[in-house]
């Protein structure tokens, strides 16, 4: 058996540009992509903290060390510059390996700067 469990995640972003005219998927700095093991053209899950909108796309790489992060296509409909998002990978792990899968979590600060990496979600998830 496997089981879905999240792989990466970028906490509190910041939507740097929406760009509706785009055929669509979420472009994201290539550096932030390293630190969290996350991949052009791979399914991410989008969480708005601002309006509550969850969504799915796909990744594009952005110009590294740029912050960017801009959601393209339809899903620009879906945030507006300023926002905070927090971007989700998952994978499809073995069951006897659930206990042991370690995600990497990047925390944001309003830069689009990695302020901390961890690789589980404390008890109490009030960060930021």
């Amino acid at each position: 058996m496997f089981r879905t469990v999240m792989n990466g995640k970028i906490h509190r972003a910041t939507v740097t540009e929406a760009n509706l005219n785009y055929v669509g998927s979420i472009t994201i700095d290539e550096d932030i992509l390293d630190s969290v093991g996350m991949a052009p053209n791979e399914k991410v899950q989008i969480v708005n903290n601002n309006n509550g909108a969850r969504f799915e796309t796909y990744i594009i790489a952005g110009e590294r060390g740029s912050g960017v992060v801009c959601l393209n296509g339809a899903a620009a409909r879906l945030v507006h510059v300023g926002d905070i998002v927090i971007i989700i990978s998952y994978a499809l792990v073995a069951n006897e390996q659930v206990k042991s899968h370690k995600p990497r979590v990047a925390i944001m600060n309003e830069k689009n700067q990695i302020i901390e990496m961890i690789s589980h979600e404390p008890e109490a998830t009030i960060i930021g």
